[in-house]
């Protein structure tokens, strides 16, 4: 085996974003990211102040979604959810980027609506994963956005929100691998259910995944490592 439990545990985002999870299903959600020990709890934004708040003194981030999932906010609307974020506890933040505007190619408005979220997020020494929702793009599209997040330092390049009608693709991770530059992570979601599955992801240059099947994952890796 190539890789320990810890670092496989923490590849995942354990995402709770699903709109009908109740206030007990959101604390049950922070409290077995906790026990698995993940790389962050992705949780809906109403609820990030507290899940910040159980995370505390652990290894596990918090973190919220911006924009999320359609990305067609105001620019001025992004930054407050940010700013709120950042104020509630948020480590990482994943944002949308305005699909309408990259589709009509209005490359300036996606540079500097991405740019004021990334500028406020490191200003509070947090992190900014982008999400392309690639589903919706052509590769002339997905490259354009990698070579901007890349000027702009995000942190990660996001495919998916999970939300949309596809996820995560060898095509689409090879690509953004290939067009973000080194100091540039790639992160997977959407379809990542399985320990083989996020070891594909993996070695195409994934360093996180977002998922719900976290516990299908990581007890198949306990299984695999005898522990």
């Amino acid at each position: 085996m190539d890789y320990t439990y810890t670092g496989i545990a923490k590849m995942i985002d354990h995402s709770l974003l699903k709109p009908t999870l109740t206030d007990e299903e959101l604390e049950q959600g922070i409290r077995l990211a906790l026990a698995y020990d993940v790389a962050s709890v992705c949780i809906m934004p109403y609820y990030l102040k507290r899940c910040a708040d159980l995370l505390a003194g652990s290894t596990v981030k918090a973190s919220t979604t911006i924009g999320f999932p359609h990305g067609g906010h105001t620019t001025a609307v992004k930054v407050a959810e940010a700013k709120q974020a950042l104020l509630d506890g948020g480590e990482e933040l994943d944002m949308v980027v305005n699909i309408s505007k990259v589709l009509s190619g209005d490359w300036e408005y996606v540079r500097a609506d991405l740019q004021a979220v990334i500028e406020v997020t490191h200003a509070y020494g947090q992190k900014v994963k982008v999400i392309f929702e690639n589903c919706y793009l052509n590769d002339d599209q997905k490259i354009r956005l990698c070579e901007i997040c890349g000027e702009l330092n995000a942190d990660w390049v996001k495919t998916s929100t999970g939300y949309g009608t596809g996820g995560a693709t060898d095509a689409d991770l090879k690509l953004m691998r290939q067009y973000s530059p080194p100091h540039v992570q790639v992160k997977a979601a959407g379809g990542v259910r399985s320990l083989d599955r996020l070891l594909e992801v993996r070695a195409l240059g994934v360093t996180r995944v977002g998922a719900t099947a976290t516990v299908a994952i990581l007890d198949e890796c306990k299984r695999r490592l005898n522990l």
